[in-house]
């Protein structure tokens, strides 16, 4: 379970940074480079009121401070970090480009802030899964008696985890294809892809691109690459990557595994990758029952957590005891009330295709209430899969008219309810609806493909105003 020596020592005193972006990593990469003597400014689009109190708060501590102005860059800047929401694109990155200047993430620059003797990653990317396989992860390393954290994408800033006065012995770290796009060095004891859909496309430009950043979290790997056995562009990437001597890819499947995989044999999570005479042998780990709840792409999750446990040296007690001690987080496929016989489930975190699809298939039959924002999405192929299950479907949000399609190309027997409003109320009208559609013993589902700010802020508040209606529903037998 050894670490290797990590960065090397930067001089920041008098360095000239641009810091892109203010808010929750904008902010302390901004304090961490003026705390080593780096001359900071921090550019921002926004002028709101926020913007100005996070600014003034800065300025107090000498970093300057740029409001509205976050295309140019600033004369004798020496080196760019970023917020990972801003776009390649951008006339700031451009301009940074043609003066030669350097471009981190703030990944990056936790990366080469680490100091000797730091803990290993063990790091999780994909479409879908990725925060709740890195808190499993989380919950098993933790099992194992080790100094961990759940860190990156998942809220918990990495340079905090890397900056803080707490030790640990290894990190999980959750990173979005942004924050790999800005994440040149970062090199990970090991590494997951769990899955690749189109997602972020207006991002990064192309299904190729957002791959490749994608892949970019297997460069360096030290001991393990694990890939998903029924997604082949991973195991591409896998490929693709340019590794450590003696690092092995590493699959996992919901099916019986082969050599140098992860699997499941009648209700049984193996291991036949971390075990002597892997040809013949197999290593109990848990049962599907010890994971929750046991959906086919959450057992993949489970086992995609165990495989980096296993490359980091952990005993198969703790893989199991790590999966039951983990809960998943709310509106992630959260049981919320059964009513009348019928069952709702939340699972507003289902923001894009390839999750819902997931979602969608956990249950059959199902009343499906989907739609917000699309984000470029097409909903053709997530239609002619799910098809079969559907009892029906109620769309809310901006873009559900790309659903309501793709239905009645794919799917014109299953009745649709089409909610022409996009205020928060649609939401207590949609399981009205749903109720209406449903019989005893279906599932009525929320999991919209879709992005939420159209008519909520954030996915959260989605799965809140679907949880109060049921309650609603539940108590009065009206949302």
């Amino acid at each position: 379970m050894g670490s290797r020596q990590v960065s090397e020592e930067l001089d920041w005193q008098g360095k000239r940074v641009t810091v892109a972006g203010l808010g929750v990593s904008g902010i302390p990469a901004a304090r961490a480079l003026a705390a080593r003597g780096a001359v900071v400014t921090v550019v921002n689009d926004g002028d709101d009121e926020r913007s100005r109190t996070q600014a003034a708060a800065l300025e107090a501590d000498g970093i300057t401070v740029r409001l509205g102005d976050g295309a140019t860059l600033p004369a004798g800047t020496e080196l760019v970090v970023t917020t990972p929401g801003w776009q390649p694109g951008k006339p700031l990155f451009t301009a940074a480009a043609e003066a030669g200047v350097e471009i981190w993430g703030d990944v990056e620059l936790a990366w080469r802030l680490r100091g000797p003797g730091a803990a290993p990653w063990l790091a999780i990317t994909g479409t879908n899964g990725k925060t709740t396989t890195t808190r499993m992860l989380a919950s098993i390393l933790e099992a194992a008696g080790l100094r961990t954290a759940a860190v990156g994408n998942i809220g918990v800033s990495l340079l905090d985890a890397v900056l803080g006065e707490e030790r640990y012995d290894v990190l999980a770290v959750e990173l979005s294809s942004y924050q790999l796009h800005w994440a040149p060095s970062v090199r990970a004891h090991s590494a997951a892809v769990l899955n690749l859909a189109p997602d972020h496309l207006d991002w990064h430009g192309s299904m190729e691109a957002y791959a490749a950043d994608k892949g970019r979290i297997y460069e360096g790997n030290q001991i393990a690459c694990v890939y998903n056995v029924a997604d082949p562009v991973t195991e591409d990437l896998v490929r693709e990557a340019d590794v450590e001597e003696g690092c092995r890819a590493i699959g996992f499947t919901l099916g019986t595994p082969g050599p140098s995989q992860l699997g499941v044999v009648e209700g049984i999570l193996v291991d036949r990758a971390f075990v002597e005479n892997r040809q013949k042998n197999a290593q109990e780990l848990a049962e599907v029952a010890d994971v929750q709840p046991p959906a086919p792409h959450n057992i993949a999750n489970a086992l995609a957590a165990a495989a980096l446990a296993r490359a980091f040296g952990v005993e198969p007690k703790a893989v199991r005891d790590g999966l039951r001690a983990f809960h998943p987080d709310p509106h992630r496929i959260e049981l919320v009330e059964e009513v009348e016989g019928v069952t709702y489930v939340d699972d507003s975190k289902a923001t894009n295709t390839h999750a819902a699809e997931a979602s969608l298939a956990a249950y059959d039959p199902i009343v499906w209430i989907a739609g917000g924002l699309a984000k470029g999405a097409t909903f053709d192929e997530l239609v002619q899969k799910s098809a079969k299950r559907l009892r029906g479907a109620v769309l809310i949000g901006a873009d559900r008219a790309l659903i309501r399609e793709a239905l009645a190309r794919h799917a014109p027997e299953v009745p649709v309810v089409d909610l022409d409003r996009t205020d928060t109320g649609a939401m207590s009208e949609a399981v009205r609806e749903a109720a209406r559609l449903a019989r005893p013993g279906d599932t009525v589902l929320l999991a919209p493909a879709c992005a939420s700010m159209d008519m909520f802020t954030n996915y959260n508040k989605r799965g809140e105003a679907f949880a109060d209606a049921v309650r609603a529903l539940a108590a009065t037998g009206d949302a």
